[in-house]
């Protein structure tokens, strides 16, 4: 299975944001603490979804750098990604691992420590635990759990947890050391002026 970098871009395709942009701006910096997740909209289409994540492997591959979809497994295997995201309300865990099969990197969305386990039984590769705090950059989230939620969640299981929702630098000190392996985040990057040194700040906070 591929190496899970610490920083994981998720694409923000919402109405006038540019991923690729900032995936070029962010992939010098970040390098191989680089993990890029294709979420498209809802509405999008699996030709967009498909066209997008084509143009995202291109980016990362000079870079050594994976790509994960969200969702949409069958994208992930027609583009040779290395794997795939599920979330509460996606296919379930196992599900997934049988359509992805046994060497693809695949996470799963927790949120308390049950869940959590049970996603990992069932071949979760990594957790993304959230929101840890409120976002604007999905609809229809749960509240947000905190550090304290983060931390059930990261004591209960041996797989790299990662941080998500609302995420900060400056959050992610008690983050880590509520024992988050890394974050994941979508609009401190994409709604950044300076995309590569809002990343690069993540990085040093993720790996001091």
């Amino acid at each position: 299975m591929p190496s899970l970098g610490r920083l994981h871009l998720i694409t923000d395709t919402r109405p006038g944001r540019d991923p690729l942009a900032v995936l070029r701006a962010v992939l010098p910096v970040a390098r191989t603490e680089l993990l890029v997740q294709v979420r498209v909209e809802d509405s999008a289409t699996d030709r967009e979804a498909y066209d997008l994540t084509r143009r995202v492997l291109a980016l990362c591959a000079p870079y050594a750098v994976d790509c994960l979809v969200n969702d949409r497994l069958h994208v992930a295997l027609a583009t040779g990604a290395a794997g795939g995201h599920v979330g509460a309300d996606d296919l379930p865990v196992a599900a997934a691992r049988q359509v992805l099969g046994p060497a693809a990197v695949l996470g799963a969305t927790a949120r308390e420590p049950a869940s959590a386990t049970e996603a990992v039984g069932a071949g979760a590769s990594y957790l993304g635990v959230g929101p840890c705090r409120a976002t604007t950059t999905k609809d229809g989230l749960p509240p947000a759990i905190g550090v304290s939620g983060l931390r059930a969640v990261a004591e209960a299981v041996t797989v790299p947890v990662f941080a998500i929702g609302g995420v900060t630098v400056a959050d992610v000190p008690a983050l880590r050391a509520a024992g988050a392996y890394g974050v994941a985040v979508v609009g401190v990057l994409s709604a950044a002026a300076d995309p590569a040194r809002v990343a690069a700040e993540l990085i040093g906070a993720l790996t001091c």
